[in-house]
């Protein structure tokens, strides 16, 4: 076999060249006296040209017993071709099979229909179609973008634990964990100790996995997703907002960008995509009520949006809207209220256009060390589990805000996703813990 060995997403620098792919076959047909073979190698997908005239009878035989997933390196030379998906072919002129798919027992998933759940089975082989491999390339994407953008605003990474002694966003959903014979929880966020390191390092964020317990079978949820959470000294929900809206808008910009060839593959309308642009528009809680009513919602003022609500406010706009200053009851124990009125918080809200519904969730956080200790005794938390969190108000407090972004939401919201379950490599819902 050839020593050049080359991924396909990097062919066009070796027009020309004799070199060797290893991969798999993604597909395969014949026609007359040439074989075609389609390779897919996690990069990218080429055509190898199997003529018979020009390969040996060995050769011929082996891309003969050839199916689909055989694993396999394919030599030949690259041939620019207009025609080719990727724009260049491979005349083949050597084979070497490391696997083949037996007949008996052939690849499960087939061109036909399948049924959701058949899929959510078979995941871990599922991951490889052309679809999948487009959706997690993106996530893929979207992480290294909010990374760049965060990194080049001047924030520093500062990893937050995934076991705590206490909960961040209630008592109702964390999962409870042995630990040591003590309880613990595995995270619901890291924005309680994002706090603490915002006070060490002024622009602060952590990104990993958190855990929420729902009992909630929707398209919009997951047991286990991944958010990234930049918290920020002397920041206010203003502040916030103008950092949300320029962190999505370089993500999206960023994956229109760069992974254009995926979208297409997902069949994604860019023209919706193309019109994000800051600044978004900012509505209060109370004018969201007021759109929701004029739709018909019965929803009362005091009452939290479920998803339905969320579609039909967020299909008044052409970008994401954010909604600010919900009622202090409907938010966090930690949320600030606005000092000129007290029965609503410095919060905000992003909801996704297209009715994806929420993408991004933060605002103010309470200063205030009495007023905290007051949210304790109202949300009946243990305060000497969060004195470590009480501290932070004793030693030189300063307004500060932040929110939090579900990976998993952009994902869906980019990719123009039916369903949140195809954007992590392998979902985890109500009644899905394998593969």
């Amino acid at each position: 076999m050839n020593d050049n060995v080359v991924y396909i997403q990097d062919i066009a620098a070796h027009n020309g060249e004799l070199v060797t792919i290893r991969g798999w076959v993604h597909n395969k047909r014949t026609g007359g006296k040439i074989q075609f073979i389609i390779v897919r190698d996690g990069t990218g997908y080429i055509q190898a040209v199997v003529v018979k005239r020009c390969v040996s009878a060995e050769i011929l035989e082996a891309a003969d017993s050839l199916t689909h997933e055989s694993s396999i390196e394919v030599t030949g030379r690259v041939r620019a071709d207009e025609r080719a998906p990727s724009g260049y072919e491979l005349d083949l002129t050597d084979l070497k099979i490391h696997q083949v798919v037996v007949t008996e027992e052939p690849f499960p998933i087939t061109p036909k229909e399948h049924g959701i759940e058949f899929l959510m089975d078979q995941r871990h082989l599922w991951i490889r179609s052309t679809r999948q491999r487009a959706i997690l390339k993106i996530r893929h994407e979207i992480i290294k973008a909010v990374r760049d953008f965060l990194d080049e605003d001047g924030f520093t990474l500062c990893d937050a634990p995934i076991l705590s002694a206490n909960t961040c966003e209630g008592t109702t959903t964390p999962f409870k964990v042995n630990y040591f014979n003590e309880r613990a929880f595995l995270t619901q966020s890291g924005q309680l100790y994002n706090e603490a390191t915002a006070a060490a390092l002024g622009k602060v964020y952590c990104f990993g996995p958190t855990f929420r317990a729902e009992k909630s079978k929707t398209r919009r949820h997951l047991t286990e997703f991944w958010m990234v959470e930049p918290e920020v000294a002397y920041a206010t929900v203003e502040d916030t907002m103008d950092l949300a809206e320029r962190m999505i808008t370089f993500v999206v910009w960023r994956v229109i960008e760069r992974r254009s060839t995926e979208l297409k593959a997902l069949e994604r309308d860019l023209s919706r995509l193309e019109k994000i642009a800051t600044p978004f528009p900012r509505i209060s809680y109370d004018e969201a009520i007021d759109i929701l009513k004029k739709h018909g919602s019965e929803i009362q003022w005091g009452g939290d949006f479920g998803g339905a609500d969320e579609t039909i406010i967020s299909m008044e706009f052409d970008r994401p809207v954010m909604v600010h200053r919900h009622p202090v009851g409907i938010k966090a124990f930690y949320m600030d209220p606005d000092p000129t009125r007290f029965e609503v918080s410095l919060s905000v809200d992003v909801l996704a256009p297209e009715g994806y519904g929420e993408i991004v969730g933060g605002g103010q956080r309470i200063s205030s060390y009495d007023l905290l200790v007051e949210r304790f005794k109202e949300h009946v938390l243990p305060q000497p589990l969060f004195q470590w969190y009480l501290d932070l108000r004793k030693f030189g407090s300063v307004p500060h805000s932040g929110f939090g972004a579900g990976i998993e939401r952009l994902v869906t919201w980019i990719c123009g996703l039916e369903h949140v379950r195809e954007t992590i490599a392998f979902p985890r819902m109500l009644y899905r813990l394998t593969p």
